[in-house]
C-alpha cells in the first residue's frame, strides 16, 4: 500500500486546504493503526505462524505450478521492469535494476494480461483469502533492500520461495523487526511489514517470491474501519499512478517484434 509520505499525495492539490486534509487523513490511518494494533486476531507481531492461516497449505501443494510459470517468464527477465518503475514510492530504497516485479494485482487495479500469461500463478493467489496483491518479486544477486515499513498495518504480507539459492542467512534472507527469516522453494512467510524489514541477497544467483499482501485477522470493530480504509485504497493518486504506469509497461512487454518467436 501507499507509504507514509505518499499515502495523502494528489489529495492535497485537489482538495484545496493541503495541511488540514493531510493532517486529517494521517490521524485517520494513526487511528486505525492504533485499532489493528489491539485488535489482531493473531497479535501483533512482526512473523505470524503460518499454522494460524490453514490455507498456506493449499498455497504450499501447488507451487511447482507457479514456478512453472516464474521459469518462462524468467526467459524474458531483463525486459521486466525495476519495481520503482511501477510502484515510484520505493525509489527511496530501490531506484535500479536490482528488484524487478511482474504484477497481477495491486487494490483493486488487476493486470489482465498478467492472469492471462501465468493462469495458474492468477488461481493460486485467488484462493488466499482478502487477496489485496499479488505479484512476482525478484532480487537479483547482490542487491540489499534497506530497513524500511510500509505505510499501513491492515493487511499482512506472504511471500511463497519459488527460486530460492541455497545459502545461510547471512547471506540471504529478511529481517522483520528483531526476526530473521530464510526462504525456502515451496514453502511460505508471513509477517507484517509495518514492522521495519529488510532483505538482502548477497548470493551469485536470482531469488524470486510471490509476494501476496491480504487483509489482516481483525476482530470488530478494527474489522469494520480497517474494510473502509481499504476500500479507498484504489482511489488514491499512489494506485492509480501504479495502474498507469502497469498498463504502459504492459503495452511494451507484450508488443510483437521480430524475436517474438524465440521468446514463446
Amino acid at each position: 500500500m501507499v507509504g507514509r509520505n505518499q499515502r495523502t499525495a494528489g489529495l492535497e492539490d485537489t482538495m484545496g486546504r493541503p495541511g488540514l486534509v493531510n493532517r486529517a487523513l494521517s490521524a485517520m490511518v494513526d487511528w486505525a493503526e492504533n485499532l489493528n494494533r489491539k485488535y489482531a486476531r493473531y497479535g501483533d507481531r512482526p512473523v505470524l505462524d503460518i499454522k494460524d492461516f490453514p490455507w498456506t497449505a493449499d498455497i504450499e501443494r501447488e507451487w511447482p505450478l507457479v514456478r512453472a510459470e516464474l521459469d518462462r517468464l524468467l526467459v524474458r527477465k531483463e525486459d521486466l521492469p525495476g519495481f520503482h518503475e511501477i510502484i515510484s514510492e520505493v525509489r527511496s530504497i530501490s531506484a535500479d535494476q536490482g528488484w524487478k516485479t511482474f504484477l497481477f494485482t495491486g487494490f483493486g487495479a488487476t493486470s489482465d494480461e498478467a492472469a492471462h500469461l501465468c493462469p495458474e500463478t492468477w488461481r493460486v493467489s485467488n484462493n488466499i483469502p482478502g487477496l489485496k496483491t499479488a505479484l512476482f518479486s525478484i532480487l537479483e544477486p547482490g542487491k540489499h533492500l534497506q530497513p524500511h515499513r510500509g505505510a499501513y498495518n491492515g493487511v499482512l504480507r506472504l511471500h511463497l520461495g519459488l527460486l530460492v539459492p541455497d545459502a545461510g542467512t547471512d547471506e540471504l534472507g529478511i529481517r522483520v523487526g528483531n526476526e530473521v527469516c530464510q526462504w525456502r522453494e515451496g514453502k511460505a512467510v508471513i509477517f507484517d511489514d509495518c514492522f521495519e524489514h529488510e532483505a538482502w541477497n548477497r548470493t551469485d544467483q536470482v531469488r524470486v517470491v510471490l509476494m501476496i499482501d491480504f487483509v489482516k485477522p481483525l476482530r470488530f470493530p478494527a474489522s469494520a474501519v480497517n474494510w473502509l480504509i481499504l476500500h479507498l485504497a484504489p482511489f488514491t493518486p499512489y494506485i492509480r499512478e501504479a495502474a498507469k504506469a502497469q498498463k504502459q509497461w504492459e503495452r511494451k512487454f507484450l508488443q510483437p517484434g521480430p524475436t517474438d518467436a524465440t521468446r514463446t
